[in-house]
């Protein structure tokens, strides 16, 4: 009895820490878990009741009186930890205090996951160390929720598994391989990287059935999509088969005909005007219910204002400038207006308080009058601060400033157009058939066209201003009519550092590491001194 009474605490504190090691090391040994618990807990009592003579001597000093206040103190802190805990499996909840929302879902991620038609199964190659692992399970983890159970997602380790990593092709570890079910082929998409941005454009093409094409055309000094340099579109071309769109070049001027494939045609500002039988192809192609991406920039190929003006633009022959001071912010000058005025559309729907730049642009507004069958509204609007300059002599000297004869913002710099055409038209919006003509009902087709007043708004220089990307995608996604891809893109998980001058780096050295242990050390010292002379 004497050896029980003896070492029956010690016993209890080991299978307690037993327990303690089979939940961190083997969790699967959920018997001897318990057990060892259980064990534990007798042998505490055992201890308890041996020694009671002993306890009970032991707690009526005022010490142990005040370790029974600290240990209930402490329990009921345990308590309310276990119950949040608890409460929070049943009902969690995310707060994102970062600047940029760096551990949230985009909303056009939200809204892919919202509208997916077929279950999705992502499965993710992870070796047990790979770095990431545990930051792409929170991020399947924040999909599935957001998918209304379309979503689902498993680990894998590839060294485990060779032969379903040989099945996939997956070659390296962190691989994600996204496969689709429900009716229809069965289909996958390999993304080599667990990142919100990559797997979001993953599902997109998973999801969907061959690639939309998109035409840019070329011939007449517009901006190459080829091109790497500040004025080129290479960047956008980019992003846009990230999206699941095909790119290609279109030269008109061979070819003066829209291929029945086009999804949308894209005109990047042209420097020249387009040869008629150019314009001819367009209005074709707009007749049989296409979508055209019209960049008009300031000052050049004014044949293309002029063509426009039939559907319903009135493209402006001015500059506008903006000395608004948010500019310097971007550091751009006053030719780079700041737009965030945005009229409701669906291509400007989620970019309620995102900046865009608007450089070297004119302004655009709807026709006082448009074309039968042409619905025509604004976008985009600079600032009050802004004018339409139409002094090009002034801005070549750089003295441009606000006359009489010039408008005077906010200016709209960007609309879009909605026409409703008979799918067999060879030319834009025609009046209705006369008595002669043939009267056979066919169903409308309809046809949009966007046009900016720039043509550096998607160019490598300006794409990753601000909204500028998001404001790019979202009308060649209007354009497609893949409305659900129309939102905002995926954050930059950049980095931001935090620069500090030498004074301010001695003040984060000493506080922490000096001032609040010493006083720490002098109140405890203070009041031990008290405690002895009033004792």
């Amino acid at each position: 009895m004497s050896v029980l009474r003896r070492w029956a605490a010690t016993v209890a504190f080991l299978c307690l820490l037993g327990a303690g090691a089979v939940v961190l090391f083997v969790p699967w040994l959920e018997r001897l878990r318990w057990a060892l618990v259980i064990a534990g807990a007798a042998f505490l009592l055992l201890s308890l009741v041996l020694n009671a003579g002993q306890v009970g001597r032991a707690l009526g000093h005022r010490s142990a009186r005040y370790g029974a206040g600290l240990g209930a103190m402490v329990l009921l802190a345990l308590g309310v930890v276990v119950l949040a805990n608890a409460l929070s499996v049943r009902h969690s909840a995310r707060w994102d205090l970062t600047e940029n929302k760096r551990h949230s879902l985009s909303p056009q991620t939200i809204k892919v996951l919202q509208t997916l038609k077929m279950p999705v199964e992502a499965i993710a190659f992870f070796r047990s160390d790979t770095p990431g692992k545990r930051t792409a399970e929170d991020l399947f983890k924040q999909y599935a929720a957001y998918s209304g159970g379309k979503f689902t997602w498993r680990m894998e380790d590839p060294d485990r598994a060779p032969g379903l990593a040989r099945r996939y092709g997956v070659e390296s570890y962190g691989t994600v391989v996204l496969e689709r079910g429900g009716k229809g082929a069965a289909k996958s998409e390999k993304v080599l990287d667990a990142e919100e941005e990559k797997l979001t454009n993953g599902l997109v093409k998973v999801t969907r059935d061959g690639k939309r094409v998109v035409y840019v055309v070329k011939g007449h000094g517009e901006a190459d999509i080829a091109s790497g340099d500040r004025p080129g579109l290479s960047q956008a071309r980019e992003q846009m088969e990230k999206a699941n769109y095909e790119v290609k070049e279109l030269v008109l001027a061979r070819d003066p005909k829209i291929p029945d494939d086009a999804a949308m045609l894209l005109i990047p500002g042209p420097r020249t005007d387009l040869f008629p039988q150019e314009l001819e192809a367009v209005d074709a192609y707009i007749g049989r219910g296409g979508k055209v991406f019209f960049m008009a920039a300031p000052f050049q190929a004014e044949g293309l204002r002029k063509y426009l003006a039939k559907y319903g633009f009135d493209i402006g022959e001015d500059l506008v400038v903006e000395m608004n001071p948010i500019g310097r912010l971007f550091g751009v000058g006053p030719e780079v207006p700041v737009v965030n005025q945005y009229d409701s559309h669906p291509i400007t729907r989620d970019l309620g308080g995102v900046m865009t730049l608007f450089p070297l642009t004119r302004s655009v507004s709807p026709a006082k009058t448009p074309p039968k069958g042409v619905q025509v509204q604004t976008l985009a609007h600079s600032s009050a601060q802004s004018w339409g300059e139409t002094d090009k002599a002034a801005l070549q000297r750089g003295e441009a400033k606000p006359d009489p004869q010039d408008r005077k913002g906010p200016l709209p710099v960007a609309a879009v157009a909605t026409i409703e055409t008979q799918p067999d038209a060879k030319a834009g919006p025609k009046p209705a058939a006369t008595a002669g003509e043939a009267t056979e009902e066919r169903k409308p087709a309809r046809a949009r066209l966007v046009v900016v007043g720039t043509a550096s708004l998607a160019s490598n220089q300006f794409i990753g201003a601000q909204g500028n990307r998001d404001f790019f995608l979202n009308v060649v996604s209007w354009l497609a009519e893949e409305e659900d891809l129309i939102s905002v893109r995926a954050k930059d998980t950049r980095q931001i550092p935090i620069i500090l001058t030498s004074s301010q780096s001695q003040a984060v050295l000493w506080l922490p590491v000096v001032v609040l242990p010493g006083a720490v050390m002098v109140c405890g010292i203070v009041a031990v001194v008290r405690r002895r002379r009033s004792g």
